[in-house]
């Protein structure tokens, strides 16, 4: 068996053999039976010339539908925003190419250094003292959150409102139901939290109340209503927070974790990941936060330098003092989230943030004026807004895919209650015209 593009010398194949006594290649196959092998080549078309096979690629890419050539309305978590392309240059440079869970940190300065400004830009960004250098994504960031509050606070029940993420409500019971720990869903009224349900509910055995804002809906919560409910309890407060929103809205001050999904922050949707966790909380939790944290100091010369400040993970302490199982962060991630900060700095994130808020309210603006259609919240609202149709969402979205526009996430999926509403997302990439064909579709069905 000899194939040219195996690196191997016949020699060397020789010499294996040799050692191992065996005459031949196959002779290291003898242990599989012959009725499971396949004793024939493979099916497999003849070879092509490089520019060949990227012609044949690129032919099977354009089957599939891609955000350069469709609309994307569709948010819940994943987010259609610009990535500058120097994100992607600044990537690929050599000072990253270092391993993503550092065995021996003080080798990899670059990536330490990246990972201490990411730390630094999200605790900016949300207004904590502390971030860890990141965690698979915003779900597993609200579960780890939760877990914290249950070790600060040695209490038990976890509060979640459900307008909430339900992929982050789901991941969040999976982590922590089956080590004991209740979670118990609070109601929304017209799109937001009734705040008279955290005074009904809240109490000795709560360890936290997780919030969103803006919620799954698009919602704006009243973070610091939810704060002074809790004046008089040791329960902690997790915000759930869009980071572009913040960079034009105030950061939530009153909470004690702030968690959320970085994608937006210069990550493409991909198929929906790989995702960012951010999590960043206040001071008086550093040591119970899980994954690492990178931090500044000085060598024996007075350089500057970056180590792991504080790795509670179970790879590099004793199983039963570990924060957290997490193993692995998104190094790549959360890298590109930190060129990208960097790159569009306080203006250029509040300049994103404007144009999604006001591009998001011209469109519910022009939808609303749609016959059979409505706004179902009156509330305020960022990018994201939820409406109400006299058609099945399948058939409002079949209809735009006609006019490469993916629509809105069918609400029903997840909130009964909500048969025929679509929450549609709108970010500074829309441009007029896409929004009113969108518009043009729906009058045209309804």
């Amino acid at each position: 068996m000899s194939r040219h593009y195996l690196p191997h010398t016949d020699e060397e194949r020789a010499a294996m053999l040799e050692t191992l006594g065996l005459n031949t290649i196959e002779d290291l196959f003898n242990d599989i039976p012959d009725q499971v092998r396949l004793d024939r080549e493979l099916d497999l078309p003849a070879p092509l010339t490089e520019p060949e096979l990227y012609s044949r690629m690129y032919a099977l890419a354009a089957k599939n539908a891609n955000l350069n050539e469709y609309a994307a309305f569709l948010g819940a978590g994943v987010y259609d925003h610009y990535v500058p392309s120097a994100v992607r240059h600044i990537l690929a440079r050599n000072e990253f190419y270092t391993a993503y869970t550092p065995y021996q940190p003080e080798t990899s300065q670059g990536f330490l250094q990246a990972m201490f400004e990411y730390q630094d830009m999200i605790c900016e960004l949300t207004g904590m003292d502390v971030a860890n250098a990141s965690l698979y994504d915003g779900a597993t960031a609200v579960a780890e959150a939760a877990l914290v509050a249950v070790n600060a606070t040695r209490s038990t029940e976890i509060l979640v409102v459900d307008t909430v993420n339900p992929a982050y409500r789901a991941v969040l019971s999976t982590y922590v139901t089956p080590q004991g720990f209740p979670v118990k869903e609070l109601p929304s009224v017209d799109g937001v939290l009734d705040i008279d349900a955290v005074a009904a509910n809240v109490g000795p055995e709560t360890a936290c109340v997780i919030i969103q804002s803006p919620n799954f809906f698009g919602n704006l919560e009243d973070v610091a209503a939810v704060s002074a409910q809790l004046a008089d309890h040791k329960a902690l407060l997790i915000v759930v927070a869009d980071p572009i929103s913040l960079g034009l809205l105030k950061p939530p001050l009153e909470a004690d974790i702030v968690v959320g999904d970085g994608q937006s922050l210069g990550n493409a949707p991909s198929y929906g990941g790989p995702l960012l966790g951010f999590l960043a909380a206040k001071q008086k939790l550093v040591r119970r936060l899980p994954g690492r944290i990178v931090g500044q100091t000085t060598d024996k010369e007075g350089n500057r330098g970056f180590v792991l400040t504080l790795q509670t993970r179970e790879q590099h302490i004793r199983r039963d003092k570990a924060t957290s199982n997490i193993c692995s962060n998104q190094a790549l991630n959360a890298l590109a989230a930190a060129v990208y900060m960097s790159l569009m700095g306080p203006n250029g994130l509040r300049q994103v943030a404007e144009l999604s808020l006001q591009k998001a309210h011209y469109a519910a603006d022009k939808i609303a004026a749609v016959e059979g259609c409505s706004l179902a919240f009156d509330q305020p609202f960022f990018k994201e807004f939820v409406i109400r149709t006299n058609q099945p969402i399948a058939d409002i979205n079949k209809e735009l895919l006609q006019h490469k526009i993916i629509g809105g996430l069918d609400l029903e999926r997840y909130y009964p209650e909500l048969k025929n509403h679509m929450l549609l997302c709108v970010t500074e990439r829309r441009t007029r015209g896409e929004i009113d064909t969108l518009v043009s579709v729906l009058e045209g069905m309804s």
